[in-house]
């Protein structure tokens, strides 16, 4: 029971001031006067005054309440290594043992590190945890905190914590264990492909080695040398970069007897692929409507070098003309076509015919570019169909189709072809979803016998239009149409020119975003995304190592023609292989080479600061002195504000004052027959005194 007593007055205290000071002066000047009755007067008046202020006890009914402990337990993929998971779980149970035997604790668990978020996974933010669990919790009921983790934490303040309560952190792993990782000191974002790029790394173990280590560096999942280095010294490194896009370059060393992982026994850079400029040689016949839309196209990239030549005499035509006035340079066929054809990574020709411009040993020059891995492109007009064609002369070899002689100049929207809807290069062409497709018409197809290849637009009467084709280890296209300027003049709003063309080149130049066949991974967050394309009907699921070596399985659903996707929600940080029949391909899940993994020997000075500023502790559950995983647990004891909150072997938590008001009984000192009785015996003690 809380007794206190509360004065209720009857009238406001200006009015009692103004009745009871001047009676209590005249009380007063009769008790310094002597004057007979004085004494009974003041009693009187003590009386009246009592009755007028209206003294009542209270009686409190009050419910003490907890002090909230938060037992914050790290789960950070850090706390898997070695015997951890289990000191953790041991630890935790006994502590929740213990602290249930306390009514005056309410104990809140809260387990960090294995958010969705990647941020939270790469990062053991304990302290971050520990705030949410006391963020509708008041400093008054905050009783203090326990920690159960291997000490690797990334969000340690350097003194004391946002709350008023001891700290005390339970630290699992052994005070023995040694580890050696490897890291990258200088990883550039980007390089050219084709180039070495310069690189450092560094070996770092825990035991100050200073020896050699053999450093396998694989780029792109595949091993490419064997690096010799020396523990603790920062070392060169120079790799070359094979294709544009994403590249994963990996170095590794071997685990050593007696190290505690070998999760960060490997560091992974991500470095994306650039080319330069690429070179393309076009080379178009006689002028037509249609010969500056490739030129306009091409020069408008900036990553395309172009070299362009138009024929406007051939050597028989002989008008008078000098030679100069007809170009500002001669064509420079063999410096082009025999000196420095392998320089350039595509040719053009553009409704170009045999005229005696090109020596007929050339063409076979350039089919053997093409069978060695060049790209040629036929932008076929009437030429090809004719007795000039070139496809009469050597060049034969490497073209995906001979013409029959025709021409059909007839009316005719390009459509794609069943492969054409699941090709790269033509899948998903802007204004191809509708029937008729949303572009302008084309009036002149170039006929041909037996394509080779795939035949991914069809033209008027369904004849071939575009035609892709490899051979060798080179690429040839062939479009059976002059009639792509009428997309580029917007003739009946004109048509995906831009778009189409530059699928055509890129895809001949061996663009991987437009190779048919891909699978290609990649990590958003904590989920590993799949991507595959295919000209297959159904590619079958993809298998998945992930970086602890288990093994998924993920069915690939079709989300267009020609691609399938598939995610998966993941654990682990660090490098995935994926599968899917002869492709395979890696992705890095979660940020490269996290925090999480640099350091993964168990610490005790990362939270020492902290919880020493608190009054709290940090110890070890397992030291090299207990057998096994075995854990000791410190004992626990209620202790004041101000009272010590550690020992050798036990750990305090604060127990709080503060309460909860339930009921209220309220009793009046001067209320009813009592105070009325007490009052008329003052006044009739006063008149009894003043009538003798």
């Amino acid at each position: 029971m809380n007794w206190s007593i509360s004065f209720e007055p009857l009238i406001s205290w200006p009015l009692l001031a103004l009745a009871l000071v001047p009676l209590a002066m005249l009380a007063l000047v009769g008790l310094w006067f002597r004057q007979r009755g004085s004494v009974f007067r003041f009693i009187a008046l003590l009386a009246l005054a009592a009755a007028l202020f209206n003294p009542v006890f209270l009686n409190e009914e009050r419910e003490p309440l907890k002090s909230v402990v938060a037992l914050v337990v790290d789960r950070s993929q850090s706390q898997d290594i070695g015997d951890r998971t289990k000191q953790t779980d041991e630890a935790l149970a006994g502590l929740q043992q213990r602290l249930g035997r306390f009514k005056q604790f309410d104990v809140r668990v809260v387990e960090a590190g294995k958010s969705e978020a990647a941020e939270e996974r790469t990062e053991t933010r304990l302290f971050g945890a520990l705030e949410g669990a006391f963020r509708d919790v008041p400093p008054s009921r905050i009783g203090g905190a326990i920690m159960i983790t291997d000490g690797e934490v990334h969000d340690a303040p350097p003194g004391a914590p946002d709350f008023n309560a001891p700290l005390h952190a339970l630290i699992t792993g052994n005070d023995h264990e040694k580890d050696r990782r490897i890291r990258f000191e200088n990883a550039p974002r980007f390089g050219l492909v084709g180039k070495p790029l310069d690189m450092t790394y560094r070996v770092i173990s825990t035991e100050k080695e200073t020896g050699p280590v053999d450093v396998r560096v694989s780029v792109n999942g595949e091993q490419v040398a064997v690096e010799h280095a020396t523990v603790g010294q920062a070392m060169p490194l120079q790799v070359t970069i094979p294709g544009a896009g994403r590249n994963i370059v990996e170095l590794a060393i071997d685990r050593e007897p007696g190290e505690l992982t070998d999760t960060n026994n490997r560091a992974i850079a991500l470095i994306d692929g650039i080319r330069e400029n690429l070179r393309v040689l076009l080379v178009s016949g006689e002028p037509h409507a249609g010969e500056r839309t490739w030129r306009n196209l091409l020069k408008s990239d900036a990553s395309v070098d172009l070299v362009h030549f138009t024929i406007l005499r051939p050597p028989e035509k002989q008008d008078g003309t000098p030679i100069n006035e007809l170009s500002l340079i001669a064509f420079p066929t063999r410096e082009l076509f025999v000196e420095k054809i392998k320089d350039f990574d595509l040719i053009i020709f553009d409704r170009y015919q045999h005229r005696d411009v090109l020596p007929i040993l050339y063409y076979d020059y350039i089919s053997e570019y093409v069978e060695k891995g060049g790209a040629l492109l036929i932008a076929a007009g009437p030429e090809y169909a004719g007795e000039s064609s070139i496809a009469r002369t050597p060049l034969m070899a490497a073209l995906p189709a001979m013409p029959t002689g025709e021409v059909v100049d007839k009316a005719f929207y390009p459509r794609l072809t069943e492969l054409g809807q699941r090709h790269p290069v033509t899948r998903g062409l802007d204004g191809s979803a509708t029937e008729p497709p949303h572009w302008s018409r084309w009036f002149r197809t170039i006929g041909v016998q037996n394509p080779e290849g795939e035949v991914v637009m069809k033209g008027a009467d369904n004849r071939p239009l575009l035609l892709l084709d490899r051979k060798g280890e080179g690429r040839v296209g062939m479009l059976l149409s002059d009639q792509g300027w009428l997309w580029a003049r917007g003739f009946e709003g004109g048509g995906p020119h831009v778009q189409l063309y530059r699928r055509i080149a890129h895809w001949l130049m061996k663009e991987p975003e437009l190779e048919e066949e891909r699978l290609t991974a990649d990590g958003r967050g904590m989920v590993l995304e799949i991507r595959r394309q295919t000209m297959a009907d159904d590619p079958g699921p993809s298998q998945i190592i992930t970086p602890s070596g288990k093994t998924l399985t993920v069915k690939l659903e079709k989300s267009e023609p020609g691609v399938f996707l598939g995610s998966v929600e993941t654990s682990e940080i660090g490098l995935y292989q994926v599968a899917n029949g002869d492709l395979t391909a890696l992705a890095h899940v979660g940020p490269v080479n996290a925090p999480e993994f640099a350091d993964v020997i168990s610490t005790e000075n990362r939270l020492k600061a902290p919880a020493e500023a608190t009054g709290g502790s940090v110890r070890r559950l397992a030291s090299s002195t207990t057998l096994g995983s075995d854990v000791t647990l410190p004992s626990i004891v209620p202790v004041r504000s101000a009272g010590a909150a550690s020992g050798s072997d036990w750990i305090g938590l604060r127990t709080t004052d503060d309460s909860v008001l339930k009921a209220v009984s309220r009793v009046p000192l001067f209320g009813g027959f009592l105070g009325l009785g007490l009052l008329l015996l003052a006044m009739g003690s006063m008149w009894y005194r003043e009538g003798r």
